[in-house]
This record gives structure tokens, C-alpha cells and sequence, in this order.
């Protein structure tokens, strides 16, 4: 039964980690923004029609109308993403998510009772973990949308859409997950979290909401690093309280958390406007490991480098 458990593990976490650049058609820059006849071949070439290359968005049935044929493009894309693997470089993020989420699943018993469990920490983290709840970060999208429409803000307008976009898209994959693998909850039954059991722990998605929206933000505001600090240290509170507030195993958290991120990233390169994302690179570029080739004349290699 473990290892029916973590096969459909695998599969859950992995969805969103195939490499995302052969998806994305080029798009317009500053220096060279869209013409009518280049949106007209983009929109032939990309069968998502892109919400931001729209001047009709702010008008509640065309967005709404391109905002549903991108969520089922990405539905599309997202649970066929395992067939895409092509090399051992794309199906790295499969093994260690999965490996991960594998280990953590193995284990969760014994973690869940590592915390003190009071009843002061379980009743002040469920509140602290709503911060994750839909109807707390959807609000929070609308307001960055309305509010970039109004000021003329096309980033802060983009976040809004695209951050709403991938919390929809993680939601409906982790809803399906929930049904299918029917986990029980920490303070329900035996409380060792036997998947099959009618319950709905696995993953969590005030984990895989909150970490939609901070992939999102993170991206979107990658220019100066404390955006992705706050964004993604909102995220990991909500994160642990789920899991010091006995909502969830550690497991969970892990995957919804996973979830999430992939799915934020995936939306953003997937329909980001890239007129309005002429920018440096990132500041967090310079922790990112790249291997490089070593001729010195002498000897030949390839070493592990960091930065640029």
C-alpha cells in the first residue's frame, strides 16, 4: 500500500516541473512592441491567447472568457507534463520533489508528534494558516488587478491576473489529488494519516495557494530581492502553521508547497508579457549552481560555478 501511496506521489508532485521554455512562443519587447499583424500571427501560433496582449481585458466577459481557455490550456499542458520529459535534466525536479515528499510520507508519523501540540499552538496556527486560504489570497489578486487597471500599472495588473490564474490551476489539481488519494488528517483516526480513508489531508492547499501567489510575486518582482523574501516567507508561515496547527503531515505541506511553486512559475513563463519585463537579472541569480566548461591550455575540465 506505501508504494501505491508514494507512485501516485510521484506523479502528483511532478506535474508542473517539465522544463517550460519550449512552451513559450516569442513574444514583443520594448523596442519592438506587437503590431496588429504580429498579435494576430502570435495568436495563430499560441492557442492560449494571451489575457495581457488584450486592450479588452478590462471588461469582465473577455477576460473572464480568456481566463477560462488559459486555465484549461495549462489543465491540458499540466497533467500531460510527465510525457514531456525528454532528457535527465528535465525529470531532475521529478526526483527530488518526489524523493522528498517520498521520504516525508515515510516518516510523518513520528514528525507530527515532534511539536509540543498545546492547545495554544494548534488553535493559533489554524488562524495564522488562513492567511493561505482562498478567499484570502483570491481577494488579494483581484486587488492587485483592479488596482494595477485604475493606475495604469501593467506589472502590478499582470501579477493580479497571472497570480489568480496559477492559485485556480493549483487548486484544481490539488482537488483532484484530495479525491483521489483520500488521506486522513493528523486528529483523524488513528492519526497516522492512512491514505484511501475518506479524508482529504494530501496535499495541502492553503500550502499550494500561498505558494501559487508567492512564485508569482517572486517572478514578477525578482528585480529587487526583498519582494521574493517577503513573498516566499508569507508563504512558508502559512506552510508550517498548517503543520504546527495539526491540519497537516509534513508531507502534505510538502507537496501542496511544491504544487504551488511549479505551478506560479509555469504560469508566469507561460503567459508573462515580455514588453513590460525588460529587466536586469535577478539579484537571487548569483545562488543559482551552473557547470562551465575549464581550458586553462593545459588541463580541461568542468567546474561548479555560482553568479554570472
Amino acid at each position: 500500500m506505501r508504494i501505491h501511496n508514494i507512485a501516485f506521489t510521484v506523479y502528483a508532485v511532478g506535474l508542473m516541473s517539465v522544463p517550460l521554455q519550449s512552451q513559450q512562443p516569442p513574444g514583443p519587447t520594448a523596442d519592438n512592441p506587437p503590431s496588429q499583424q504580429d498579435t494576430n500571427a502570435q495568436e495563430f501560433q499560441d492557442s492560449r491567447d494571451r489575457v495581457l496582449y488584450s486592450t479588452e481585458t478590462e471588461h469582465f466577459k473577455p477576460l473572464t472568457r480568456k481566463l477560462t481557455q488559459n486555465i484549461l490550456m495549462d489543465q491540458k499542458e499540466m497533467w500531460t507534463s510527465p510525457f514531456h520529459i525528454r532528457s535527465v535534466e528535465d525529470a531532475v525536479p521529478w526526483i527530488l520533489v518526489a524523493g522528498g515528499t517520498a521520504a516525508l510520507i515515510a516518516s510523518d508519523h513520528w514528525s507530527a508528534r515532534q511539536l509540543p501540540n498545546t492547545v495554544d499552538q494548534v488553535s493559533i496556527s489554524h488562524d495564522v494558516s488562513q492567511l493561505g486560504a482562498g478567499y484570502t489570497v483570491l481577494p488579494i489578486t483581484a486587488g492587485l488587478y483592479i488596482g494595477g487597471a485604475f493606475a495604469h500599472n501593467e506589472k502590478a495588473r499582470e501579477t493580479g491576473i497571472l497570480s489568480g490564474e496559477a492559485i485556480l490551476d493549483s487548486l484544481i489539481v490539488a482537488e483532484v489529488f484530495k479525491v483521489t488519494m483520500r488521506r486522513q488528517r493528523p486528529l483523524d483516526g488513528d492519526g497516522n494519516g492512512k491514505f484511501f480513508q475518506g479524508g482529504s489531508s494530501f496535499p495541502s492547499g492553503h500550502a499550494t495557494e500561498s505558494w501559487a501567489l508567492a512564485s508569482v510575486v517572486a517572478h514578477e518582482y525578482n528585480s529587487n530581492i526583498l519582494y521574493p523574501i517577503a513573498a516566499y516567507g508569507l508563504a512558508s508561515l502559512v506552510s508550517f502553521s498548517r503543520l504546527s496547527g495539526q491540519n497537516h503531515f509534513p508531507s502534505d505541506v510538502f507537496a501542496g508547497s511544491a504544487l504551488g511553486w511549479f505551478t506560479g512559475r509555469y504560469v508566469f513563463k507561460t503567459h508573462v508579457d515580455h514588453s513590460i519585463h525588460r529587466r536586469p537579472e535577478s539579484k537571487l541569480s548569483s545562488l543559482r549552481p551552473r557547470v562551465m566548461p575549464q581550458l586553462d591550455g593545459i588541463t580541461r575540465g568542468v567546474v561548479l560555478a555560482w553568479g554570472q
